[in-house]
């Protein structure tokens, strides 16, 4: 047993969190034998509920939980944090643009970015999962000079895992067989889930699905997934979001398997044309706690173009909040 790694949740009395928080105790995001503590922050109305949780995360007993805060303040939460999972956001309200959910989440992801930078481990990692998640991180990143920015990303597990299992589906074939899935470009619609380089128990999947399928209904079926649980379950992913969450982390810190990678949102480098510094989507492969760009994929001019679309909209929501970054 080890000292325990810090890690602060932000939200962490919603739904993705109730779904989330039992498996991250019981060792699910570090492994058996790494004990966690829990720096859990929530808005001063949902402390209660938040209380509520704590009682059973203690009435679970987990072996590997060394410690609970609960906190409606930033700095408290953030203190000596080895990991930040921003689950936390300002959903969009009846009548809001897009551009007001922007600066209004860029307003809450600069602030927390500034209390980090000054209270954070500077090697933290950090996922957001808050939605627009890909601009709240790009906001985060340049408000916390301190920290580590390869360490600053948003969440595309949940887009990958929906792709695996969509391709499963179609070729009857089981998830384990699914090898180098990859999404490309921001957690909207404009993202590219793309089965170019994906092989199923070996055989390129390609070659097992119409290219039709692929590009009029692989891909819009995992973009709109999230809009699909909402009309079939009155709210948004919960469980699904949670689990992605715990696979992100796992795999960064754990390191993805020598015969795959996974889709991560981070900091471009410019690989594939994508301007530097936009938190974009990719494929990566993890080691020793970093992660890596698979490089020199062919990609077709079809996907190419939609990965532009991408592009597009992230610089567009860069634009929108330029005066926080």
């Amino acid at each position: 047993m080890t000292d325990p790694v810090r890690i602060a949740i932000t939200g962490a009395a919603g739904q993705i969190c109730y779904s989330m928080l039992f498996r991250i105790a019981s060792g699910g995001m570090y492994g058996p034998n790494q004990p966690v503590a829990l720096q859990l922050l929530e808005i001063p109305q949902a402390m209660g509920v938040l209380e509520a949780v704590k009682m059973e995360l203690d009435d679970c007993a987990f072996p590997l939980l060394a410690e609970t805060i609960c906190t409606d303040d930033p700095k408290t939460a953030f203190t000596n944090i080895d990991a930040a999972l921003f689950v936390g956001a300002k959903p969009r309200g009846p009548g809001m643009e897009r551009s007001d959910l922007l600066k209004d989440n860029g307003k809450i992801f600069s602030s927390l970015g500034k209390i980090m930078n000054d209270v954070a481990n500077p090697d933290v990692k950090v996922c957001v999962v808050g939605n627009p998640a890909n601009t709240n991180a790009y906001i985060l990143k340049a408000n916390a000079p301190n920290l580590n920015p390869r360490n600053i990303t948003a969440l595309t597990r949940l887009d990958h895992n929906r792709a695996i299992s969509q391709l499963a589906a179609k070729v009857g074939s089981t998830v384990p067989e699914i090898k180098k899935m990859v999404i490309w470009g921001n957690h909207s619609t404009t993202q590219v889930p793309d089965i170019s380089y994906c092989n199923v128990a070996g055989k390129a999947a390609a070659g097992m699905v119409d290219e039709a399928w692929a590009r009029e209904d692989f891909i819009p079926t995992v973009a709109k997934r999230g809009a699909a649980v909402i009309a079939a379950r009155g709210s948004s992913s919960a469980a699904s979001a949670g689990n992605a969450v715990v696979d992100h982390m796992a795999s960064w810190v754990n390191g993805t398997d020598s015969d795959d990678w996974t889709s991560m949102s981070v900091p471009s480098d410019g690989s594939y044309g994508i301007k530097e510094g936009l938190i974009y989507s990719f494929p990566v492969t993890c080691q020793n706690g970093d992660w890596k760009i698979v490089q020199d994929l062919p990609v077709s001019d079809f996907i190419q173009g939609k990965m532009k679309e991408s592009e597009a909209e992230l610089l567009e929501e860069a634009d929108a909040v330029k005066e926080m970054v």
